[in-house]
């Protein structure tokens, strides 16, 4: 498996797309009509060849507007990974008695959200493209983003998507029930959970931000970390060393 692509959510779609393009030097690629239908509108940049969105109520009473509730804010939202075939994940899981929230079954592109209260952490969602693409290809084909995607790639600041850290009041717990739900091993990493997968990586540390169990942090590859940390102090976002915060969640320029 691959980690794909990472959604944010926030209360304010335009606002956090201006400081996200501005402080890590991407650019929009598409805008999701398909979103519509649960009430949101949204953003996808690419980074490198991995994904980066952000998610916004557009409508009252949304899952993600109650999602922004319960975490007080901006934050993460959701982990997307990609696999060789996500129809026969999909079963798979299931069989574990994990719920799904939505099905895709199109000829490019098939995924599965499982249901937030079976994962724990977050949003997961399992996905595939079309039969015989190599999924671990650096710019392999990702219908979420749009058609004309590779066009977008900027590379000058930040130019992969290297791991996803989700908090927890049991990081272990969790760190296991993923193991399960996604068939990888996990291993005890410093103060937390780290599961290495055939690209990217996913850390379970205990939550010591004050806000809830979710997704807390995401790591960059970073060309030019003086750059960024530059853009975001422009803009008055908290920096901390080589990590700033951005639309609720930690970014760590690696």
């Amino acid at each position: 498996m691959r980690l794909r692509q990472i959604a944010l959510v926030a209360d304010d779609l335009d606002a956090r797309t201006d400081e996200l393009c501005s402080v890590l030097g991407l650019r929009v690629a598409y805008r999701d009509p398909e979103v519509g239908k649960w009430g949101l509108h949204n953003i996808v940049t690419p980074v490198g060849g991995n994904f980066l969105e952000i998610v916004a109520p557009k409508e009252p009473n949304t899952a993600a507007g109650r999602y922004l509730k319960r975490r007080g804010g901006d934050g993460g939202y959701m982990v997307i990974l990609q696999c060789a075939d996500a129809v026969a994940e999909r079963a798979r899981i299931k069989a574990l008695g994990v719920r799904t929230v939505h099905e895709s079954n199109r000829p490019a592109y098939q995924g599965t959200h499982f249901h937030p209260q079976d994962t724990g952490g977050a949003l997961l969602s399992v996905d595939s493209v079309e039969p015989g693409a190599d999924h671990l290809a650096p710019l392999c084909s990702w219908e979420p983003a749009g058609p004309d995607w590779k066009s977008f790639v900027r590379t000058e600041w930040v130019n992969d998507l290297l791991a996803a850290e989700l908090q927890d009041d049991e990081p272990e717990a969790l760190a296991r029930r993923w193991a399960d739900i996604l068939c990888h091993p996990v291993r005890a990493d410093g103060a937390g959970w780290r599961m290495d997968m055939e690209q990217g990586h996913l850390r379970f540390v205990r939550a010591r931000d004050g806000r809830p169990p979710g997704l807390g942090a995401i790591d960059f590859q970073a060309a030019r970390p003086d750059a960024v940390l530059a853009a975001a102090k422009q803009l008055g976002l908290p920096v901390h060393g080589k990590q700033v915060v951005l639309c609720g969640i930690r970014i760590n320029l690696v």
